[in-house]
């Protein structure tokens, strides 16, 4: 992979998580770093998925691609929310 897939991988990480977090309602807490980590992640799966299911990959914006990507982002994000503000719960008063 060279420079120009790193930084393509780290912008669309961060536009696929940054949507995740917009479609979820409430308040996420979680940082910028691990919100452009799970939309990585997410952007990955996400096209591993639609190649598994046959989708075609076009010229232009893969809409059932992007749609999975972005379904998984949300997903990423509650979890990872979640099991943060769990954390947050389970400490004792100061």
């Amino acid at each position: 992979m060279n420079i120009t897939g790193i930084i393509s991988a780290l912008i669309i990480g961060a536009i696929i998580g940054a949507l995740g977090r917009l479609l979820l309602p409430g308040r996420q807490p979680i940082g910028v770093i691990m919100t452009v980590l799970i939309g990585m992640a997410a952007a990955l799966i996400g096209t591993g998925i639609a190649q598994i299911v046959g989708v075609r990959t076009t010229s232009g914006i893969d809409w059932i691609e992007l749609v999975l990507q972005i379904g998984l982002a949300v997903l990423g994000v509650a979890i990872v929310a979640g099991l943060r503000a769990r954390r947050g719960h389970r400490r004792a008063p100061r």
